[in-house]
Protein backbone atom coordinates (compact mmCIF):
# COMPACT_ATOMS: atom_id res chain seq x y z
CA UNK A 1 0.00 0.00 0.00
CA UNK A 2 1.26 3.91 -0.68
CA UNK A 3 1.87 5.47 2.48
CA UNK A 4 0.91 9.56 1.04
CA UNK A 5 0.93 13.02 3.22
CA UNK A 6 -2.14 13.44 4.95
CA UNK A 7 -3.47 16.88 5.49
CA UNK A 8 -2.30 18.10 8.94
CA UNK A 9 -4.85 20.85 9.36
CA UNK A 10 -6.43 23.84 7.51
CA UNK A 11 -3.63 25.84 5.68
CA UNK A 12 -1.10 22.98 6.42
CA UNK A 13 -0.45 21.46 2.98
CA UNK A 14 3.25 20.98 2.63
CA UNK A 15 6.41 20.70 4.85
CA UNK A 16 10.11 19.86 5.34
CA UNK A 17 10.72 16.52 5.92
CA UNK A 18 12.96 17.31 9.33
CA UNK A 19 13.55 12.54 10.16
CA UNK A 20 12.46 9.20 8.90
CA UNK A 21 12.28 6.96 11.97
CA UNK A 22 12.30 3.89 9.67
CA UNK A 23 13.97 1.85 7.18
CA UNK A 24 13.37 0.09 4.24
CA UNK A 25 12.75 -4.05 5.71
CA UNK A 26 11.67 -2.70 8.63
CA UNK A 27 8.01 -4.00 10.25
CA UNK A 28 6.08 -1.00 11.33
CA UNK A 29 2.74 -1.48 14.13
CA UNK A 30 -0.60 0.67 12.95
CA UNK A 31 -0.48 4.51 13.93
CA UNK A 32 3.40 3.79 14.43
CA UNK A 33 5.54 7.24 13.78
CA UNK A 34 7.10 7.19 10.55
CA UNK A 35 8.42 10.46 9.96
CA UNK A 36 8.65 13.66 11.25
CA UNK A 37 6.82 16.66 9.16
CA UNK A 38 8.27 20.66 9.83
CA UNK A 39 5.34 21.92 8.95
CA UNK A 40 4.49 25.71 8.81
CA UNK A 41 6.02 26.72 12.74
CA UNK A 42 5.24 23.24 14.03
CA UNK A 43 6.57 19.49 14.28
CA UNK A 44 4.54 16.65 13.48
CA UNK A 45 4.73 13.11 13.63
CA UNK A 46 3.33 11.10 10.60
CA UNK A 47 1.63 7.54 11.71
CA UNK A 48 1.25 4.82 9.81
CA UNK A 49 -2.38 3.79 8.74
CA UNK A 50 -1.64 0.29 9.08
CA UNK A 51 0.77 -2.52 10.47
CA UNK A 52 3.60 -4.30 7.85
CA UNK A 53 6.95 -4.29 5.95
CA UNK A 54 8.06 -0.84 5.25
CA UNK A 55 9.35 -1.85 1.07
CA UNK A 56 10.24 1.34 -0.03
CA UNK A 57 11.20 4.93 1.26
CA UNK A 58 10.12 7.32 -1.10
CA UNK A 59 11.32 10.49 0.57
CA UNK A 60 14.71 11.84 2.20
CA UNK A 61 15.41 14.30 4.91
CA UNK A 62 15.22 17.54 3.70
CA UNK A 63 12.31 17.38 1.17
CA UNK A 64 10.01 19.70 0.51
CA UNK A 65 6.53 17.56 0.25
CA UNK A 66 2.55 18.47 0.07
CA UNK A 67 -0.27 16.79 0.39
CA UNK A 68 -0.64 13.90 -1.17
CA UNK A 69 2.85 13.55 -1.54
CA UNK A 70 4.04 9.68 -1.25
CA UNK A 71 5.80 9.11 1.05
CA UNK A 72 6.61 5.19 1.34
CA UNK A 73 5.09 1.88 0.79
CA UNK A 74 4.19 -0.18 3.06
CA UNK A 75 3.34 -4.05 2.29
CA UNK A 76 0.25 -5.60 5.03
CA UNK A 77 0.72 -7.94 7.13
CA UNK A 78 -2.16 -10.18 8.32
CA UNK A 79 -5.68 -10.07 7.48
CA UNK A 80 -8.08 -7.25 8.19
CA UNK A 81 -5.47 -4.79 7.34
CA UNK A 82 -7.31 -1.43 5.93
CA UNK A 83 -7.46 -1.32 2.63
CA UNK A 84 -4.66 1.66 0.52
CA UNK A 85 -6.54 5.12 1.11
CA UNK A 86 -7.02 6.71 -1.67
CA UNK A 87 -5.72 10.44 -2.52
CA UNK A 88 -7.27 12.92 -0.75
CA UNK A 89 -10.23 14.23 -2.47
CA UNK A 90 -10.00 17.71 -2.41
CA UNK A 91 -6.26 17.13 -4.53
CA UNK A 92 -7.04 18.17 -7.90
CA UNK A 93 -5.31 16.05 -10.56
CA UNK A 94 -3.68 18.90 -12.71
CA UNK A 95 -4.01 18.86 -16.43
CA UNK A 96 -0.78 18.68 -18.38
CA UNK A 97 0.12 22.08 -19.66
CA UNK A 98 3.32 23.91 -20.67
CA UNK A 99 3.19 26.51 -17.84
CA UNK A 100 5.28 26.81 -15.25
CA UNK A 101 4.44 24.35 -12.40
CA UNK A 102 2.59 25.92 -8.78
CA UNK A 103 4.73 26.51 -5.94
CA UNK A 104 4.93 23.54 -3.95
CA UNK A 105 3.11 25.47 -0.66
CA UNK A 106 -0.18 26.63 -2.92
CA UNK A 107 -3.61 25.39 -1.25
CA UNK A 108 -5.47 23.02 -2.92
CA UNK A 109 -9.12 23.97 -3.82
CA UNK A 110 -11.90 21.33 -4.03
CA UNK A 111 -13.39 21.56 -7.27
CA UNK A 112 -16.47 19.27 -7.64
CA UNK A 113 -16.84 17.41 -10.90
CA UNK A 114 -19.39 19.51 -12.46
CA UNK A 115 -23.18 18.25 -12.62
CA UNK A 116 -26.74 19.24 -12.36
CA UNK A 117 -26.99 23.02 -10.43
CA UNK A 118 -26.90 22.44 -6.84
CA UNK A 119 -29.81 23.98 -4.61
CA UNK A 120 -29.50 27.81 -3.90
CA UNK A 121 -31.35 30.79 -2.99
CA UNK A 122 -32.50 33.49 -5.71
CA UNK A 123 -29.19 35.85 -4.06
CA UNK A 124 -26.82 33.43 -4.09
CA UNK A 125 -27.25 32.23 -7.62
CA UNK A 126 -27.57 36.17 -8.84
CA UNK A 127 -24.47 37.28 -7.26
CA UNK A 128 -22.80 33.68 -8.39
CA UNK A 129 -24.04 34.51 -11.93
CA UNK A 130 -22.40 37.79 -11.59
CA UNK A 131 -18.98 36.30 -10.78
CA UNK A 132 -19.13 33.81 -13.24
CA UNK A 133 -18.77 30.61 -10.90
CA UNK A 134 -20.11 27.72 -11.82
CA UNK A 135 -22.36 26.31 -8.42
CA UNK A 136 -21.78 23.06 -9.25
CA UNK A 137 -18.25 23.30 -8.22
CA UNK A 138 -19.29 25.14 -4.95
CA UNK A 139 -19.67 22.36 -2.36
CA UNK A 140 -22.68 22.84 -0.16
CA UNK A 141 -22.67 22.97 3.42
CA UNK A 142 -26.32 22.34 4.04
CA UNK A 143 -28.89 19.42 3.86
CA UNK A 144 -29.22 17.92 0.24
CA UNK A 145 -26.09 20.14 -0.87
CA UNK A 146 -27.44 23.11 -0.35
CA UNK A 147 -25.19 26.58 -1.39
CA UNK A 148 -25.64 29.27 1.12
CA UNK A 149 -23.66 32.38 0.83
CA UNK A 150 -21.12 31.42 3.28
CA UNK A 151 -20.43 28.72 1.14
CA UNK A 152 -19.70 30.61 -2.15
CA UNK A 153 -17.61 33.12 0.09
CA UNK A 154 -15.32 30.66 1.01
CA UNK A 155 -14.93 29.64 -2.57
CA UNK A 156 -13.91 33.12 -3.32
CA UNK A 157 -11.83 33.17 -1.04
CA UNK A 158 -9.68 29.97 -1.60
CA UNK A 159 -9.80 31.23 -5.57
CA UNK A 160 -8.35 34.17 -4.08
CA UNK A 161 -5.55 32.70 -2.05
CA UNK A 162 -4.60 30.46 -5.14
CA UNK A 163 -4.75 33.57 -7.52
CA UNK A 164 -2.47 35.02 -4.69
CA UNK A 165 -0.24 32.35 -4.37
CA UNK A 166 0.22 31.48 -8.14
CA UNK A 167 1.74 35.40 -8.82
CA UNK A 168 3.90 35.19 -5.41
CA UNK A 169 7.52 33.54 -4.96
CA UNK A 170 7.71 30.38 -3.60
CA UNK A 171 8.02 30.54 0.27
CA UNK A 172 10.41 32.47 1.88
CA UNK A 173 11.65 34.35 -1.62
CA UNK A 174 10.95 37.87 -1.67
CA UNK A 175 10.35 39.70 -5.12
CA UNK A 176 13.19 42.07 -5.85
CA UNK A 177 12.50 45.09 -7.54
CA UNK A 178 14.88 44.15 -10.38
CA UNK A 179 16.76 41.10 -11.14
CA UNK A 180 18.97 40.07 -8.23
CA UNK A 181 22.57 41.21 -8.62
CA UNK A 182 24.66 37.90 -7.76
CA UNK A 183 27.80 38.99 -5.44
CA UNK A 184 30.93 36.76 -4.77
CA UNK A 185 31.14 37.72 -0.93
CA UNK A 186 33.95 35.17 -0.70
CA UNK A 187 36.56 37.64 -2.47
CA UNK A 188 36.64 39.89 -0.10
CA UNK A 189 37.12 37.13 2.75
CA UNK A 190 36.27 33.55 4.59
CA UNK A 191 32.56 33.35 4.30
CA UNK A 192 29.98 30.05 5.23
CA UNK A 193 26.26 29.96 3.63
CA UNK A 194 23.57 28.14 5.94
CA UNK A 195 20.45 27.30 4.33
CA UNK A 196 17.02 28.49 5.52
CA UNK A 197 15.13 26.57 7.58
CA UNK A 198 11.37 26.03 6.57
CA UNK A 199 10.53 27.98 9.93
CA UNK A 200 12.33 31.15 8.51
CA UNK A 201 11.07 30.45 5.06
CA UNK A 202 8.12 31.28 6.23
CA UNK A 203 8.71 33.80 8.96
CA UNK A 204 10.23 35.67 5.82
CA UNK A 205 7.18 34.93 3.51
CA UNK A 206 4.60 36.34 6.32
CA UNK A 207 6.73 38.78 7.34
CA UNK A 208 7.05 39.96 4.08
CA UNK A 209 2.83 39.89 3.06
CA UNK A 210 1.92 41.37 6.36
CA UNK A 211 4.56 44.57 5.43
CA UNK A 212 3.44 44.53 1.93
CA UNK A 213 -0.47 44.31 2.13
CA UNK A 214 -1.04 46.50 5.39
CA UNK A 215 -0.30 49.75 6.18
CA UNK A 216 1.49 50.20 8.96
CA UNK A 217 0.90 52.94 11.78
CA UNK A 218 2.84 52.83 14.78
CA UNK A 219 1.35 54.40 18.05
CA UNK A 220 3.92 55.10 21.20
CA UNK A 221 3.42 55.43 25.14
CA UNK A 222 4.49 54.66 28.39
CA UNK A 223 2.95 53.16 31.47
CA UNK A 224 3.83 53.56 35.06
CA UNK A 225 4.71 49.94 36.32
CA UNK A 226 6.00 50.83 40.10
CA UNK A 227 2.71 49.19 41.65
CA UNK A 228 3.17 46.01 39.44
CA UNK A 229 6.57 45.67 40.08
CA UNK A 230 5.23 45.74 43.93
CA UNK A 231 2.73 42.90 43.24
CA UNK A 232 5.24 40.99 41.37
CA UNK A 233 8.14 41.34 44.31
CA UNK A 234 4.77 40.12 47.26
CA UNK A 235 3.41 37.57 45.24
CA UNK A 236 5.68 36.45 42.59
CA UNK A 237 7.13 33.41 45.41
CA UNK A 238 3.45 32.36 45.78
CA UNK A 239 2.80 32.30 41.83
CA UNK A 240 5.92 29.74 41.13
CA UNK A 241 4.44 27.25 43.76
CA UNK A 242 1.19 27.53 42.10
CA UNK A 243 2.95 26.29 38.64
CA UNK A 244 3.23 30.36 36.89
CA UNK A 245 5.29 32.86 36.42
CA UNK A 246 3.71 37.12 37.65
CA UNK A 247 5.17 38.47 34.10
CA UNK A 248 4.69 42.07 32.38
CA UNK A 249 2.78 39.68 29.66
CA UNK A 250 0.01 38.51 32.04
CA UNK A 251 -0.67 41.96 33.64
CA UNK A 252 -0.82 43.06 29.92
CA UNK A 253 -3.03 40.25 28.87
CA UNK A 254 -4.91 41.77 32.14
CA UNK A 255 -5.26 45.14 30.87
CA UNK A 256 -6.03 44.00 27.12
CA UNK A 257 -9.22 42.19 27.72
CA UNK A 258 -10.77 45.41 28.79
CA UNK A 259 -9.35 47.53 26.14
CA UNK A 260 -10.59 45.38 24.08
CA UNK A 261 -13.82 45.25 24.93
CA UNK A 262 -14.38 49.09 24.73
CA UNK A 263 -12.61 49.47 21.39
CA UNK A 264 -14.01 45.99 19.58
CA UNK A 265 -12.43 47.15 16.30
CA UNK A 266 -9.02 46.51 17.60
CA UNK A 267 -10.05 42.63 17.54
CA UNK A 268 -11.14 42.39 14.01
CA UNK A 269 -9.98 40.97 11.24
CA UNK A 270 -10.51 42.19 7.41
CA UNK A 271 -12.33 40.01 4.97
CA UNK A 272 -10.39 41.05 1.62
CA UNK A 273 -13.00 38.97 -0.21
CA UNK A 274 -15.76 40.72 0.86
CA UNK A 275 -14.56 44.19 2.10
CA UNK A 276 -16.14 43.56 5.55
CA UNK A 277 -14.77 43.54 8.96
CA UNK A 278 -15.00 40.44 10.78
CA UNK A 279 -15.65 41.77 14.69
CA UNK A 280 -14.87 38.67 17.12
CA UNK A 281 -16.30 38.08 20.54
CA UNK A 282 -13.56 35.99 22.09
CA UNK A 283 -10.56 37.23 23.21
CA UNK A 284 -7.30 34.93 22.31
CA UNK A 285 -3.85 36.45 22.33
CA UNK A 286 -0.85 35.77 19.87
CA UNK A 287 2.33 35.55 22.25
CA UNK A 288 5.67 36.23 20.48
CA UNK A 289 8.38 33.14 21.50
CA UNK A 290 11.28 34.20 20.99
CA UNK A 291 13.03 30.46 20.31
CA UNK A 292 16.25 29.14 18.77
CA UNK A 293 14.30 28.09 15.52
CA UNK A 294 12.89 31.76 14.88
CA UNK A 295 9.98 33.65 16.48
CA UNK A 296 6.90 31.59 17.08
CA UNK A 297 3.32 32.44 17.93
CA UNK A 298 1.58 30.39 19.91
CA UNK A 299 -1.98 31.88 21.13
CA UNK A 300 -3.76 32.13 24.73
CA UNK A 301 -7.26 31.36 24.24
CA UNK A 302 -10.72 32.52 26.06
CA UNK A 303 -8.10 35.43 27.85
CA UNK A 304 -11.10 37.37 29.08
CA UNK A 305 -12.44 33.87 31.02
CA UNK A 306 -9.24 33.37 33.14
CA UNK A 307 -7.95 34.57 36.18
CA UNK A 308 -4.40 36.53 36.27
CA UNK A 309 -3.18 33.05 37.81
CA UNK A 310 -4.65 30.76 34.97
CA UNK A 311 -3.00 33.46 32.52
CA UNK A 312 0.82 33.01 34.44
CA UNK A 313 -0.07 29.19 34.05
CA UNK A 314 -0.69 28.76 30.47
CA UNK A 315 1.80 31.59 29.69
CA UNK A 316 4.47 29.81 31.11
CA UNK A 317 3.31 26.12 29.70
CA UNK A 318 2.88 27.44 26.33
CA UNK A 319 6.15 29.15 26.09
CA UNK A 320 8.18 25.99 27.76
CA UNK A 321 5.81 23.84 24.50
CA UNK A 322 6.78 26.22 21.93
CA UNK A 323 10.46 26.29 22.81
CA UNK A 324 10.43 22.76 22.52
CA UNK A 325 8.43 22.90 19.09
CA UNK A 326 5.64 20.55 20.52
CA UNK A 327 2.91 23.33 19.82
CA UNK A 328 0.69 21.92 16.86
CA UNK A 329 -0.78 24.62 14.53
CA UNK A 330 -3.91 24.25 15.48
CA UNK A 331 -1.84 26.19 18.83
CA UNK A 332 -0.86 29.51 16.41
CA UNK A 333 -4.18 29.85 14.79
CA UNK A 334 -7.20 32.01 15.63
CA UNK A 335 -5.76 35.06 16.98
CA UNK A 336 -7.22 38.07 17.22
CA UNK A 337 -4.53 40.18 19.24
CA UNK A 338 -0.62 39.88 19.47
CA UNK A 339 1.48 40.69 21.77
CA UNK A 340 5.36 41.05 21.63
CA UNK A 341 7.80 41.50 24.93
CA UNK A 342 11.33 42.39 24.49
CA UNK A 343 11.49 43.89 27.89
CA UNK A 344 13.87 40.65 29.08
CA UNK A 345 16.12 40.88 26.42
CA UNK A 346 16.74 44.73 27.18
CA UNK A 347 15.05 46.47 24.22
CA UNK A 348 13.44 49.83 24.58
CA UNK A 349 10.61 51.14 22.34
CA UNK A 350 10.31 48.50 18.89
CA UNK A 351 7.77 48.69 16.05
CA UNK A 352 6.22 44.93 15.78
CA UNK A 353 4.55 44.28 12.59
CA UNK A 354 1.23 43.03 12.71
CA UNK A 355 0.44 39.55 12.49
CA UNK A 356 -2.31 39.08 9.38
CA UNK A 357 -4.96 38.82 9.44
CA UNK A 358 -5.18 40.33 12.66
CA UNK A 359 -5.33 44.38 12.49
CA UNK A 360 -3.24 45.24 15.60
CA UNK A 361 -0.23 44.18 17.81
CA UNK A 362 1.46 45.18 21.29
CA UNK A 363 4.84 45.55 21.28
CA UNK A 364 6.67 45.88 25.01
CA UNK A 365 9.82 46.94 25.97
CA UNK A 366 12.26 46.99 28.70
CA UNK A 367 10.89 49.60 31.85
CA UNK A 368 13.41 51.93 32.75
CA UNK A 369 13.36 54.20 36.26
CA UNK A 370 12.58 57.72 35.51
CA UNK A 371 12.00 60.73 37.40
CA UNK A 372 7.92 61.43 37.02
CA UNK A 373 5.58 64.02 38.40
CA UNK A 374 3.19 62.60 40.70
CA UNK A 375 0.84 64.85 42.43
CA UNK A 376 3.23 67.51 41.83
CA UNK A 377 5.86 65.92 43.44
CA UNK A 378 8.74 65.05 41.43
CA UNK A 379 9.19 60.24 42.20
CA UNK A 380 11.34 58.01 40.41
CA UNK A 381 8.82 55.66 38.50
CA UNK A 382 9.50 52.29 36.55
CA UNK A 383 7.80 53.61 32.47
CA UNK A 384 7.15 50.56 30.96
CA UNK A 385 7.76 51.65 26.72
CA UNK A 386 4.78 50.53 24.48
CA UNK A 387 4.15 50.24 21.02
CA UNK A 388 0.97 49.96 19.26
CA UNK A 389 1.29 48.84 15.71
CA UNK A 390 -2.31 49.30 13.28
CA UNK A 391 -3.67 48.77 10.29
CA UNK A 392 -4.44 51.52 8.87
CA UNK A 393 -7.19 50.61 6.77
CA UNK A 394 -9.25 49.50 9.43
CA UNK A 395 -7.79 51.86 12.38
CA UNK A 396 -7.53 55.53 12.35
CA UNK A 397 -4.95 57.07 14.42
CA UNK A 398 -7.20 59.01 16.33
CA UNK A 399 -8.60 55.63 17.23
CA UNK A 400 -5.31 54.48 18.29
CA UNK A 401 -4.59 57.09 20.57
CA UNK A 402 -7.76 56.44 22.31
CA UNK A 403 -6.94 53.32 22.74
CA UNK A 404 -3.78 53.55 23.89
CA UNK A 405 -5.10 55.80 26.45
CA UNK A 406 -7.20 53.86 27.79
CA UNK A 407 -5.06 50.78 27.59
CA UNK A 408 -1.94 52.51 30.15
CA UNK A 409 -5.52 53.25 32.42
CA UNK A 410 -6.08 49.86 32.23
CA UNK A 411 -2.30 48.77 32.92
CA UNK A 412 -2.13 51.19 35.88
CA UNK A 413 -5.36 50.22 37.24
CA UNK A 414 -5.17 46.39 37.79
CA UNK A 415 -5.85 46.06 41.56
CA UNK A 416 -4.05 43.99 44.16
CA UNK A 417 -7.17 41.85 44.56
CA UNK A 418 -7.03 40.89 40.95
CA UNK A 419 -3.41 39.81 41.61
CA UNK A 420 -3.86 38.54 45.13
CA UNK A 421 -4.36 34.49 45.61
Amino acid sequence: MDVRLPRLGEGADSGTVASIFVKEGETVKKDQPVLELESEKAVASIPSPAAGTVTQIHVKEGDLIKVGHLIMTISPEGAGVEPPPSAPSEIPRPAESSSPPAPVSMPELPLPSPGPPPAASPTVRKIARDLNIDLARVKGSERGGRVTLADLKAYVQRLQQIVFQQQSPPAGRVVPASAPVVIDFAKWGPVERKKMTTLRKTISERMVQSWNTIPHIHQFDEVDISGLLAFKKKYGAKYEKQGGRLTLTAFAIAALVPALKKHPMFNTSFDETTAEIVFKNYYHFGIAVDTEHGLIVPVIRNADKKSLLDLARELDQLAERTRGRKVSLEEMQGGTFSISNQGGIGSGHFTPIVNKPEVAILGIGRGVVKPVVVEKKIEQRTMLPLTLSYDHRIIDGADAARFMVDLVKAFEGISEAAVRI
